[in-house]
């Protein structure tokens, strides 16, 4: 899938990054806490989330990310856009909840991050 073809399927616009439309995603993670971002995410993985403040992008900038869906129609300022610009983030806004938009996505064959589980130890 092409963030590109995400935007088709989120009824989303463009917000920034018009030039990167083609490049290939993988995963997707929702989250609005950032800590489990971190925590649970790999490159060439798109994130969705509420939050439109200054945290989203430099996590975004740490993990390498492709792309930021802001959910529920949201619009970050026109700082956090500049900085996207420079780490080369595409972002988009659909007016789909984060739940909704999650769902069309997997639909569509996106899949979440994969997490690795401890083992359990045997009693």
């Amino acid at each position: 899938m092409t963030i590109g073809d995400m935007v088709k399927i989120l009824h989303a616009k463009v917000l920034q990054g018009e030039d990167r439309l083609d490049t290939p995603v993988f995963t997707a993670c929702c989250s609005d806490l950032m800590s489990d971002v971190l925590a649970f995410v790999n490159e060439k993985t798109v994130l969705i989330t509420g939050l439109t403040n200054p945290h989203v992008v430099r996590t975004a900038d740490m993990l390498d990310l492709k792309c930021l869906v802001f959910a529920r129609g949201k619009i970050p300022s026109d700082d956090i856009l500049e900085q996207a610009e420079e780490q080369g983030l595409a972002v988009i806004t659909t007016r789909e909840t984060a739940f909704t938009a999650c769902g069309l996505l997997y639909e569509a064959g996106l899949r979440g991050v994969p997490i690795e589980w401890p083992q359990e130890e045997e009693e």
